[in-house]
């Protein structure tokens, strides 16, 4: 399997958030408002783009009580904040901004304490994945959906591998959907340096990964 080809692990969840958040329009409607004292205004934003922000913070952590943490600092940030946004970004690509630069600071802090490794995304309670992902079964055969879940959870193991850089610029451009343009916003890099980047990301995915289906065992 060449390394573009990799179908990274996607959930309902964030799409719906991410769909929304595209409305700019609305988001900047929302921050005039908030900037007026509107409570109810960012009560809407919190409610518009959490889904994403917990997502991203669990994928990027692997741990469920670090994201909510995380969450809740990043949405106190983003209130404190409101009135430098400028709106040169979107709304969506700042907020992942702030999103990966806490969860970069969490992980600095863990190794401080000699606690190197985030917890395994199979850690991660029910609880969250039910926030994280809400699959739809549809019509597809039953041993189909089982074939898609080991693939999806052998490429989460291979995620949780990989370096931190790796992971964050993997998951805004192959989960999220950023363009690389919007990823270079979100994590202030040139647009050249972030597509460098990604290719190295993809080939150190594909090694983590290894064979697939597995030398002597089934897919």
């Amino acid at each position: 399997m060449m390394a573009t080809e990799i179908a990274l692990p996607t959930d309902a969840a964030c799409g719906q958030a991410a769909v929304a958040s595209r409305d700019s329009a609305a988001d900047m409607a929302l921050v005039r408002a908030c900037r007026g004292g509107d409570q109810a205004a960012f009560t809407k934003l919190v409610e518009i783009h959490e889904g994403l922000v917990f997502n991203l913070a669990v994928r990027l952590l692997g741990d469920g009580e670090e994201a909510r943490d995380v969450s809740q600092e990043v949405f106190l940030q983003l209130h404190r904040s409101l009135p430098r946004f400028e709106g040169r970004s979107s709304l969506r690509t700042w907020i992942y901004r702030i999103v990966v630069n806490h969860c970069r600071n969490r992980q600095r802090w863990w190794r401080r304490r000699r606690r190197d490794k985030a917890c395994a995304l199979d850690d991660i309670s029910r609880a969250d994945e039910a926030q994280l992902a809400v699959r739809s079964a549809g019509s597809e055969d039953p041993f189909a959906q089982v074939a898609r879940h080991e693939r999806e959870e052998r490429v989460r193991r291979a995620l949780d591998r990989l370096s931190f850089d790796h992971r964050t610029i993997l998951m805004l451009k192959e989960v999220e959907g950023l363009s690389c343009e919007e990823v270079g916003e979100a994590l202030q890099l040139a647009v050249g340096t972030v597509k460098s980047r990604l290719s190295r990301a993809r080939e150190a995915l594909r090694v983590s990964l290894g064979p697939w289906p597995p030398e002597g065992g089934r897919p």
